[in-house]
């Protein structure tokens, strides 16, 4: 090996120089990749390849879809990519003694097999990436909301840090950082999201999650009740059976932590919990701060008294019999470090039902998991969990090192981490960002309340979804006849002449079906078009004429001459005299019963209005008979423009209304 090659890494900055991509251009490609797997035409990956494949050489950019991976909020570091990146590193290493150079990451280039190679350790991933199918799929705009938000709350300088532990009293008041993370594992994070803080009272969140799924939770509310206590946070509450009232509080928590492995010692105890820490942070930053834990357990009188008064009403498991033992493992987990990237993973566990969204390991059982949920829900925030839980509506907990952790179930976890709290306990600036949070997306629980007029972003949705159920609910109701429901969109002023994939309308569809009453509602009162042509060139009359609804045939043919009439009485447009070969017209019944003049010396004049062919047997023999139709007709070019004869006198004109479109 030569001596570069010693010891070489890439770093994470350095992955981050791939060239980046733009996802647009990629559209097209996207689509490709889903119907070959639907098909199983190709393999996924070979179709992988194909989309990053250079042109005119046998080798594909692997590092264009790392970059575009990114852009959906993959990173390099998520434990699913892990096995692709070292797949790269490796080749690339052998690439690179091969050729005695070191390449540029940016420049990395995989033949076909060994892209296919990498691509197929983390195919399940990325294909889904690639699709769109993560649960967030507007991924850059909700990071750009986000990132405002931030910015936004970054200028509020109220608040104190907090004093009464004496190493959290140092702590820089301008330090702001926000990190997220999606059941699905994407991810971003702003500011100081890497400075490292302790846990404090969030702990107590995931110890009674641990202790719940290990023990189970009806042992532990055996010790610990579950009702909100109402009153300071940190006072003794018993209930009528000398029991905490719940685990949120420091009694309860204290309880919570006395049961947790306490037939093993201290030091093994401590070690199998930073684990089960690790294991929900999937693999990220979970340290100890010795000096934190000293200086906490140097100031913990009142902590000292609560327990010896709820060690005299026998609230200790018959396992702890030394209380200092007890306390000191409760504040070595309240010592515990981690930082904003690491918390909101631990968060978007929680939302994904206990199960790692970066590893899909299960860390927490549902119960454990729902229950932690509610009482975050009903008492995260200290003495402001009613108010919170009124503005905000969502499961949180805080601790006094300023650290904020919100979970939005089944989407997302949230990480705040800002040190000036307010005087109740909780970041001030982590209150203000959660508050914004609502005001700009459907997070709160009874957003999700049916007739909601809010239009608050929602980012599950993806792009023209709300374009395509509009069409949905507007084509179904016109297919039913629901004039009620037609009449509602109408006056939200939601466009009626909406077509679907098939270029079809409601109106296609109530002539269709038969609806009189749908039909006159769109052409007099919304005043749709007529006659707009689907895919096959079929009208809303030929629909009606198919399946032989005679009233509706009657009215639409009504309300065609009608607006002929109407535009020929503003229009001067050329006039096309069609005679036959002695001079004179010949005449021809059109479906409206009018007669339409043609020269048999000009096959192109016997081209009549589409409007007036008959109906053909079947949707292929209508698209050829109208194309032909179209082919020579007496406007060249206007395939797509409606033509009209006006009147008995063999004369066409152009009509106005449509050709302007």
């Amino acid at each position: 090996m030569r001596p570069h090659q010693d010891n070489r890494k890439h770093s994470t900055d350095e992955m981050r120089k791939f060239s980046t991509i733009s996802l647009g251009t990629f559209n097209q490609a996207i689509d490709q990749l889903e119907r070959y797997i639907v098909k199983r035409e190709l393999p996924a990956e070979e179709m992988i390849y194909n989309i990053f494949k250079l042109q005119n050489r046998d080798e594909a950019n692997i590092g264009k879809l790392i970059a575009l991976l990114r852009s959906y909020g993959l990173l390099e570091s998520d434990p699913r990519l892990k096995p692709m990146i070292r797949k790269i590193l490796k080749i690339e290493d052998d690439h690179e003694i091969e050729s005695r150079e070191i390449r540029d990451p940016k420049k990395w280039k995989l033949e076909k097999e060994e892209f296919m190679i990498c691509v197929n350790e983390s195919l399940g991933l990325i294909t889904r990436a690639l699709q769109n199918e993560l649960i967030i799929p507007s991924w850059q705009e909700f990071c750009q909301h986000i990132k405002d938000i931030f910015l936004k709350c970054r200028d509020i300088t109220d608040g104190k840090v907090a004093t009464y532990i004496p190493q959290l009293s140092r702590v820089d008041p301008n330090k702001w950082g926000v990190s997220i993370c999606t059941v699905d594992g994407q991810r971003a994070s702003w500011g100081d999201c890497k400075e490292p803080f302790c846990f404090q009272s969030i702990s107590k969140a995931f110890n009674y999650a641990i202790a719940a799924s290990e023990l189970g939770a009806d042992v532990v509310h055996s010790y610990v009740g579950q009702e909100p206590s109402g009153r300071l946070f940190n006072e003794i509450c018993l209930d009528n059976n000398d029991k905490p009232h719940n685990p949120m509080v420091n009694s309860g928590a204290i309880i919570v932590t006395a049961l947790i492995n306490n037939k093993l010692n201290l030091a093994d105890r401590f070690d199998s919990m930073i684990n089960a820490y690790r294991q929900i942070a999937g693999g990220e930053y979970i340290g100890f701060n010795n000096a934190v834990f000293l200086s906490e357990r140097q100031t913990a009188d009142r902590n000292y008294a609560l327990s010896y008064y709820m060690k005299e009403k026998k609230c200790f498991p018959p396992e702890t019999t030394n209380l200092t033992d007890a306390l000191d493992f409760y504040f070595q987990l309240c010592s515990l470090e981690t930082n904003c990237e690491a918390l909101s993973v631990m968060a978007a566990t929680l939302a994904n039902g206990g199960v790692c969204p970066i590893t899909e390991e299960r860390c927490v059982k549902n119960r454990p998991c729902r229950d932690v949920l509610s009482l975050m829900n009903s008492c995260g925030m200290y003495d402001y969990s009613g108010q919170f839980s009124f503005h905000v509506g969502l499961p949180a907990k805080s601790g006094v090192s300023g650290n904020l952790m919100i979970v939005i179930p089944n989407l997302v976890g949230i990480a705040i981490w800002s040190p000036p709290l307010d005087l109740l306990g909780n970041s001030v600036r982590g209150v203000a960002f959660c508050k914004e949070l609502i005001t700009r997306f459907n997070f709160h629980t009874y957003d999700s309340l049916a007739n909601n007029e809010s239009e608050k972003f929602d980012p599950r949705k993806r792009v023209g979804d709300r374009e395509k159920n509009q069409v949905v609910t507007l084509l179904f109701a016109s297919k039913a006849g629901d004039i009620n429901s037609i009449r509602r969109m109408f006056l939200k002023g939601v466009d009626l002449e909406m077509e679907d994939y098939d270029r079809r309308t409601a109106l296609h569809l109530a002539a269709a079906e038969g609806h009189l009453d749908v039909v006159i509602f769109l052409v007099k009162v919304a005043k749709v078009r007529v006659d707009p042509k689907d895919r096959w060139n079929r009208t809303p009359l030929q629909d009606a004429k198919s399946q032989k609804h005679h009233n509706v045939i009657a009215f639409l043919r009504q309300a065609m001459a009608i607006g002929e009439q109407e535009e020929d009485a503003n229009d001067e447009v050329p006039v096309f005299d069609c005679k036959n070969d002695e001079g004179k017209k010949d005449d021809v019944d059109d479906d409206f019963g009018n007669d339409i003049s043609y020269d048999k010396k000009n096959p192109g004049s016997q081209n009549l209005s589409p409007l007036s062919c008959s109906t053909p047997k079947s949707l292929s023999e209508s698209s050829d008979d109208e194309n032909n139709l179209y082919s020579n007709d007496p406007f060249e070019g206007q395939k797509y423009k409606a033509m009209r004869k006006i009147g008995n006198d063999g004369t066409w004109k152009k009509h106005r209304r449509y050709s302007e479109k």
